[in-house]
């Protein structure tokens, strides 16, 4: 087997049992077991558990972001896809297995002993808030609103993860139209 074959499949095992049960709890060999691959290959792949951990929150971010981009590209209006952050978020939050943001529970286990998944949570976030950014300017809306939205869709994640409902992503939502619908009015 290739090496982007065995990565895939080291990868896939760790997101799964990292994200569904932490980090901590999660030692390399479960990662061994679920995917299929010796210990020995798993280490030479990556030779230290927080080198699979990275990886795994480095994924994890593209294929997250890409994911909401799609959902907000798909809708015109941009006022609509400031708003459709939150459509996607109670997307997510209703997936089988959800269990908050991936980010947000690894600085939670390993942010103050590990730099490299606190330089990773780091950059997401910023990167998911100048997304947000982004959106607010391509409506012609006031940059002030970004923080407010961006900490609308951190709160919303961080309840739906401990409440286990979707509901946080509505009500979220709500609170940006009522945000948007001042911003225009001013």
């Amino acid at each position: 087997m290739d090496s982007a074959v065995a990565r895939e499949r080291a990868l896939d095992a760790a997101e799964r049992l990292f994200y569904g049960r932490g980090v901590q709890s999660v030692g390399m060999d479960e990662i061994r077991g679920a995917s299929g691959l010796s210990l020995k290959r798993l280490y030479q792949l990556f030779p230290a558990k927080d080198q699979l951990v990275e990886a795994y929150l480095d994924r994890r971010d593209a294929r997250w972001r890409g994911r909401l981009a799609a959902h907000v590209a798909g809708h015109e209006e941009p006022r609509r896809r400031i708003l459709a952050v939150f459509d996607w978020l109670e997307g997510w939050f209703a997936e089988p297995g959800f269990r908050g943001c991936a980010w947000i529970n690894a600085y939670g286990e390993l942010g103050a002993v590990s730099e490299g998944v606190a330089e990773r949570v780091r950059a997401h976030k910023e990167a998911f808030r100048e997304y947000v950014g982004r959106l607010v300017a391509d409506a012609g809306l006031p940059d002030a609103l970004t923080a407010p939205l961006f900490l609308l869709a951190e709160g919303a994640m961080v309840t739906a993860g401990i409440s286990g409902s979707t509901a946080p992503a509505a009500e979220a939502r709500e609170a940006a139209r009522l945000l948007l619908d001042a911003a225009q009015a001013a």
